[in-house]
């Protein structure tokens, strides 16, 4: 009997409407693969741009989405890691947009019983994201300061709180007055609202006229600049999205007045291997269920609902991490 899955598929690059509803068949899982039943699907900007192109699918029709929880219904040949009922989650691998998915076991985490599968769904993608910003880009120390940009979104308030558990100065920035309240909720020692303030000069009044150890900037061209500006000598710019648009080339010489330090992070490049997924993943769920990340969804909606979830999440109304929740 040929297995069924409901999928959100594209069949162009396009607004939220062109995510549309259709069955579709799931192959049995081959050598090295398991079948896994969605239950939650994490949503994430990448996924706004593979929707509209910014990020290429490798054909159409495309099932986007690199985020889920779900259980093991099947495993391929050879697979010894997960087995039939446990409960899973991965973060990049691709497919998430379905009922359900076959999936590579070595981009599978078992979840704890100490994690639901709404705060891994909602978390898994963005917490190794945050983790290899915060733990593995830049050699920081207690005490150095640092900039995180749009503070109060899933990826920034995960950050923010492990980064202050780890005793940095976080200076956090927003673009309305409702988000600087969470920002400060997840424990950014200051705020910038840069839709109302010169966060460069806002931020050169915070350090002293020093300027800052480290920028975490993914939202691209409105910021970019300035994120260069407000570092000091030897700063590190760590650049990983472009959510406000493409950024202007520059002169690499601009980073010579300051000796600068300009890099973009990817997380399939520091989390690679099945051994390195399990690694970050323990560490994600340990720092879960030990209360330092707080990390429930801000929202949950329908997985009917996934085209007004791509529009409040391309809209910029989404705060925190939210979930497509699945119902069979």
């Amino acid at each position: 009997m040929s297995i069924m899955a409901r999928a959100a598929r594209i069949h162009q690059y396009g607004a939220p409407e062109v995510l549309k509803f259709e069955n579709i068949p799931v192959a049995e899982p081959a050598a090295g693969e398991v079948l896994v039943r969605h239950t939650v699907i994490g949503l994430n900007f990448v996924d706004v741009y593979f929707r509209r192109g910014t990020m290429e699918v490798p054909s159409f029709p495309a099932v986007i989405g690199n985020e889920a929880a779900g259980i093991v219904e099947a495993v391929g040949r050879g697979v010894t890691s997960v087995k039939v009922g446990d409960r899973v989650v991965f973060g990049h691998s691709t497919g998430a947009y379905a009922t359900r998915g076959v999936h590579p076991a070595d981009r599978l985490a078992i979840i704890p019983d100490g994690v639901s599968d709404e705060q891994a769904a909602a978390n898994f993608l963005k917490g190794l994201t945050a983790r290899y910003l915060v733990k593995d880009v830049v050699p920081l120390k207690p005490g150095d300061t640092i900039v995180y940009h749009a503070a109060a979104g899933g990826v920034g308030q995960i950050f923010v709180q492990w980064a202050k558990s780890l005793g940095y100065r976080v200076i956090g920035t927003v673009s309305s007055q409702s988000k600087a309240e969470i920002a400060r909720q997840a424990g950014c020692d200051h705020v910038i609202n840069y839709s109302t303030e010169d966060f460069v000069a806002r931020t050169y009044e915070l350090t002293g006229g020093v300027g800052v150890d480290a920028v975490f900037d993914s939202v691209g061209e409105d910021t970019f600049r300035g994120s260069l500006a407000v570092l000091k000598v030897r700063g590190t710019l760590v650049q990983f999205g472009k959510a406000s648009g493409e950024i202007t080339p520059i002169d690499p010489y601009v980073l010579a007045a300051k000796s600068l330090h300009l890099t973009w992070g990817r997380l399939d490049h520091y989390v690679v291997t099945a051994a390195e997924t399990a690694e970050a993943a323990a560490d994600l769920f340990a720092a879960i269920e030990a209360g330092v990340l707080k990390v429930d969804p801000s929202r949950i909606y329908a997985f009917d609902d996934v085209v007004e979830a791509h529009r409040d999440l391309e809209g910029r109304r989404t705060t925190g991490s939210a979930v497509l929740r699945v119902t069979q």
